[in-house]
C-alpha cells in the first residue's frame, strides 16, 4: 500500500487508535522532547503525537508537528502497508530464492514475481503536491507563496504574513545542551559525482540560521563519500532535503542498503507503486513528488568546514561538537498543508528502536543468503540502535559461531556493532531473559570470548580513537567437540512431551 501524502499516514493512524492530537500551544523548545520522550517510554511505544499549535520563540508555527509516528511496531507496519514486518519478510525470501523456471506452472509464478518488481523503477513527473509553494532565495523573481496555517490535520490553506526561511518552521530544540535547533528527521539526497548513482541518507541537520545549516554526515556514510570526491574536484555540491511525503521514504533513508543500490528502488518495491520523482528548482537533484517540504542547496567544497553539535544522540549521551560541511539553502518548497515530521533520540527506549527493529526483520532474507545457518536477529533497545546483537544459528560444527561474527561484522553498518551475542537455534533471540540465562549458563568467558578491532560509531564517546575500537563477540552456544569443553555436554532441562499434553488436557487454557 502507498500513501499520497504525510497526512494519509497520520488519518490512517488515528482510524486505528494510534494517534492522539494535541491542541494546546507547545514550545518546539524542549517541551515537545518532554512530552514525546514520556510517550515513547510507554509499554509499546505509546501513541503517535500530533502537535496542533506548535510555536517557536513563543509565535504559534503554521505547521502542525508529529513526533512518534515510527515508535511501536504495528505503526511501522503501518508506514510500509502491511499487517506486520513479517509478511515483507517472506514477500522478500520468496523473491530472493527465486530460480528460473523448469515448467509452465513454474514460469507463470515467476512472471507473477517479476510483475511485482515493475513498481521498483522510479518514474518522473513534472511537478507534484511539494511544489504548491515555491521559494527560491538566489532568484528574487521565483514565484513565492507565504507560509499557511495549519489548525487541523485536514485545513486548507491560507496567507501567512511571515518570510518563509527555516526559521519559520517548527524545527525542535530537543534537549538543553544541544547546540541548537535539529532537523531529525531530513531524507539527504546526494549524488555520486563518478557514476551519477543516488544515495538517500538520514543525517541530523543542525539549523545555523535562516538559510545555512551543519550537514553531519558520518566519515562512514555514503554522503560523506560523495562529499570526499567533491571537495577533490573543489565543484559545489548539489544537496537536496525533503520531509514527509509517503513515511515509506523515511523508512528506506535508514535502511542499510549497499552503497550505489537506490533506495528510491527499495521504495517502490515496498509500496508496490513506483516512486513519483520531481527535479528541484534550484539544482538538478531529484524528490519525491509527494514530499511535505523539500529543502534545496548546496555544500561549498572551498568554505571551511564549521563546528556541529553537540547533540542529545541516540547513544544515551551528548554527541561533542566537531567539524562539518556547511549547506547552503538556495530554495524551499512544500505542500500547502504540510506536517512537520519529526523525531527524538536519546535514553533507550526511543522511536529509532523500532525503525532499526523494521530493517533487521526485512533484511534477514539477505544475510540469509551468506548464512543459511541463521535463524534469527535482535538488536535490543538498550543497545541504542547498534551497540549490542543477538544472533541464533543452527550449528552444525565447530567454531561456527565465529564463522557468523567474523561474517556480521564485515556487513555494513554491522561494523559499528560492538558486542554480538551467538545463542543456538531454540532461543528467542527477540526475549533478552532466554539470551542472558544461555549466556551465563553456556560460556567459560576465556574460552567463548573472541576481541578484535575495526570501525565503530563515530558519535561513540566511549571509545579511545575517534571512530575506531575494539569489538566482544561471545559464543553461547552448546559446544562441540573441538571447541576446547572438555567435559561431556548436558542436555537442557524439559519435561515430557506427554506429560505436558495431559497437564494441557486436565488444565486447558493454563500457562
Amino acid at each position: 500500500m502507498a500513501f499520497d501524502s504525510f497526512r494519509g499516514f497520520l488519518n490512517q493512524l488515528e482510524q486505528s487508535g494510534e494517534l492522539r492530537r494535541i491542541n494546546v500551544p507547545v514550545a518546539t523548545e524542549l517541551e515537545i522532547t518532554e512530552i514525546a520522550d514520556r510517550e515513547m517510554k510507554k509499554p509499546g511505544g505509546g501513541k503517535a503525537l500530533l502537535f496542533e499549535q506548535p510555536t517557536v520563540n513563543g509565535q504559534p508555527s503554521p505547521f502542525p508537528v508529529a513526533i512518534n509516528t515510527f515508535g511501536s511496531h504495528r505503526r511501522m507496519a503501518q508506514s510500509l502497508g502491511v499487517g506486520s514486518i513479517d509478511e515483507l519478510t517472506a514477500e522478500l525470501g520468496v523473491l530472493m530464492k527465486a530460480k528460473p523456471p523448469t515448467g509452465f506452472r513454474e514460469a507463470i509464478k515467476l512472471l507473477g514475481t517479476a510483475l511485482e518488481l515493475r513498481h521498483a523503477k522510479p518514474k518522473t513527473v513534472k511537478s507534484g503536491p511539494c511544489k504548491e509553494v515555491i521559494h527560491k532565495f538566489d532568484a528574487p523573481s521565483a514565484r513565492t507563496e507565504p507560509w499557511p496555517p495549519a489548525p487541523d490535520l485536514n485545513a486548507s490553506a491560507s496567507s501567512h504574513p511571515s518570510p518563509p526561511t527555516l526559521l519559520d518552521l517548527p524545527i525542535l530544540k530537543c534537549w538543553p545542551l544541544d547546540g541548537g535547533r535539529f532537523v531529525t528527521l531530513p531524507c539527504v539526497v546526494t549524488r555520486d559525482p563518478d557514476t551519477g548513482d543516488r544515495n538517500l541518507g538520514m543525517y541530523r541537520i543542525q539549523v545555523y540560521d535562516g538559510r545555512t545549516t551543519g550537514m553531519h554526515w558520518q566519515l562512514q556514510k555514503v554522503a560523506a563519500r560523495h562529499g570526499r570526491r567533491y571537495y577533490e574536484t573543489g565543484q559545489r555540491m548539489p544537496v537536496a532535503i525533503f520531509l514527509g511525503g509517503d513515511p515509506v521514504f523515511t523508512f528506506c533513508a535508514t535502511a542499510p542498503l549497499p552503497d550505489g543500490l537506490d533506495e528510491m528502488l527499495l521504495a517502490g518495491y515496498l509500496r508496490k507503486r513506483s516512486v513519483e520523482l520531481v527535479r528541484c528548482e534550484t539544482n538538478d537533484l531529484a524528490v519525491p513528488a509527494d514530499a511535505d517540504f523539500v529543502i534545496e542547496g548546496y555544500v561549498d567544497p572551498t568554505e571551511p568546514l564549521r563546528m556541529e553539535g553537540p547533540f542529545g544522540d541516540h547513544t544515551g549521551y551528548y554527541s561533542l561538537a566537531d567539524l562539518y560541511p556547511v549547506f547552503h539553502v538556495t530554495a524551499v518548497t512544500h505542500r500547502k498543508d504540510a506536517v512537520y515530521p519529526a523525531t527524538i533520540v536519546g535514553v533507550p527506549p526511543m522511536e529509532d528502536f523500532y525503525l532499526g527493529s523494521a530493517s533487521v526483520r526485512l533484511f534477514l532474507p539477505i544475510l540469509r543468503m551468506n548464512f543459511p545457518e541463521l535463524v534469527d536477529l535482535a538488536l535490543p533497545a538498550e543497545g541504542v540502535f547498534h551497540n549490542l546483537l543477538f544472533v541464533s544459528i543452527k550449528k552444525t560444527y565447530p567454531m561456527q559461531a565465529y564463522k557468523i561474527m567474523h561474517g556480521l561484522w564485515g556487513m555494513g553498518q554491522m561494523m559499528f556493532t560492538k558486542y554480538i551475542i551467538v545463542v543456538d537455534a531454540d532461543v528467542n533471540v527477540h526475549n533478552t531473559s532466554e539470551v542472558l540465562f544461555r549466556l551465563c549458563a553456556n560460556t567459560d568467558p576465556q574460552r567463548d570470548s573472541l576481541f578484535t578491532k575495526g570501525p565503530s560509531d563515530v558519535l561513540d564517546h566511549a571509545t579511545s580513537d575517534y571512530a575506531a575500537g575494539s569489538k566482544l563477540g561471545i559464543d553461547a552456544t552448546h559446544k562441540l567437540p573441538g571447541e576446547g569443553c572438555q567435559r561431556g555436554w548436558p542436555p537442557l532441562i524439559k519435561m515430557d512431551d506427554q506429560v505436558r499434553q495431559k497437564i494441557d488436557r486436565l488444565f486447558p487454557g493454563q500457562p
